[in-house]
């Protein structure tokens, strides 16, 4: 499988804003506290900055440093965490093993894979947070605690429900409970 490289050009972004906002080159120049030749290469992509020019740049502009960045978000829609590089967490003999690494935006979330020990159960969400959780059962059965009520689940069982309340998930077969989990926003592996 080929990997394109591309490269990512500010140049146009950064002199679209100049010419909006009024400025010169060499007033932009002087506030970045970098040369004008420098600034002017740098519009026409002639030049790459360094990253602490483009910070710089962006400060002496007043530009936010997503609006430069999102066409590169944009150029890396998919993300891929290979079987064998995932992160675990351990929290009282359960393991949370992350399938999707959360992002830093307004629609982030997480997944990860819980594997329940028999009669095991998970702890973070017993206070409630922030969020909405899903989670499908992929081998064993058990129980949702949600608030005062119990909810039995088996495998192929799945369940989705408003985080700010108390829950807790309880492994009631003879074997670890999988389950495949989603969280929003992003709570153990942010």
């Amino acid at each position: 499988m080929a990997i394109h490289k591309k490269t990512f050009k500010f140049g146009e972004k950064l002199r679209q804003v100049r010419e909006h906002k009024g400025l010169t080159l060499k007033v932009v120049a002087q506030a970045a506290g970098v040369s004008e030749s420098l600034v002017s290469q740098i519009e026409r992509n002639r030049v790459s900055p360094a990253i602490d020019t483009l910070l710089s740049l962006a400060d002496a502009l007043d530009i936010d440093l997503e609006y430069l960045f999102e066409e590169y978000r944009r150029e890396r829609p998919v993300k891929i965490i290979r079987a064998g590089e995932r992160r675990h967490v351990v929290e009282n003999d359960t393991v949370y093993e992350e399938i999707v690494r959360p992002l830093d935006d307004a629609h982030a979330i997480e997944a990860y894979y819980i594997t329940l020990p028999v009669a095991g159960e998970t702890r973070r969400g017993s206070y409630g947070h922030l969020g909405r959780e899903f989670g499908i059962i992929t081998e064993g059965s058990g129980e949702l605690h949600y608030e005062t009520l119990v909810y039995p689940l088996e495998t192929g069982d799945s369940i989705s429900f408003s985080a700010t309340a108390p829950h807790v998930l309880v492994n009631t077969g003879k074997i670890p409970l999988r389950a495949l989990w989603v969280v929003t926003p992003p709570q153990r592996f942010s």
